[in-house]
């Protein structure tokens, strides 16, 4: 038992890493080489289909509007997204992804659609369902034990 959880631990650790090594070298050495990690993460949480609000997204990506605007600036500066301005009340901004901001979205969702594909490829409908519920079950700890809305919010304040 105790070697299981060693593994699942290094496992863990490891794919944690690789995520992030795969999507930094990918976003620096690929066509969206002047965007973050961070910035294609923001692209992802605005989606592909419906403008949203800047609130919306906002809440979305756990951060404050003022830290939201920063960003957005900075992806309408290098093309990936535009702002609209609600007719019936123009004091509501909606954003939407412009159509290079939606190539970003798609290579991005592709990467992650691999990853899934991968990790559940050969596994039964039981196998990937405690999969799942595993899963669930290291999101509900982290938020519960480690606090992370606070800890997001406090680090965008």
């Amino acid at each position: 038992m105790e070697k299981l959880r060693e593994v699942l631990n290094h496992l863990m650790v490891d794919i944690f890493n690789d995520i992030l090594t795969i999507e930094q070298t990918a976003l620096k050495k690929g066509a969206f080489n002047d965007l973050s990690v961070t910035e294609m993460h923001t692209i992802e949480a605005i989606g592909m289909y419906h403008p949203r609000t800047m609130s919306e997204v906002a809440q979305d990506l756990k951060i404050t509007v003022g830290t939201l605007t920063t960003a957005i600036n900075r992806l309408v500066k290098k093309g990936y997204v535009e702002r609209q301005r609600v007719e019936d009340d123009r004091r509501i901004v909606q954003i939407s992804l412009t159509k290079k901001g939606k190539l970003a979205y798609r290579v991005h969702e592709k990467f992650h659609m691999d990853m899934i594909h991968a990790m559940v490829e050969g596994l039964d409908l039981e196998d990937e369902e405690i999969l799942v519920k595993s899963l669930e079950q290291l999101s509900e700890f982290l938020k519960r034990h480690y606090h992370l809305n606070e800890i997001k919010e406090s680090q965008n304040e």
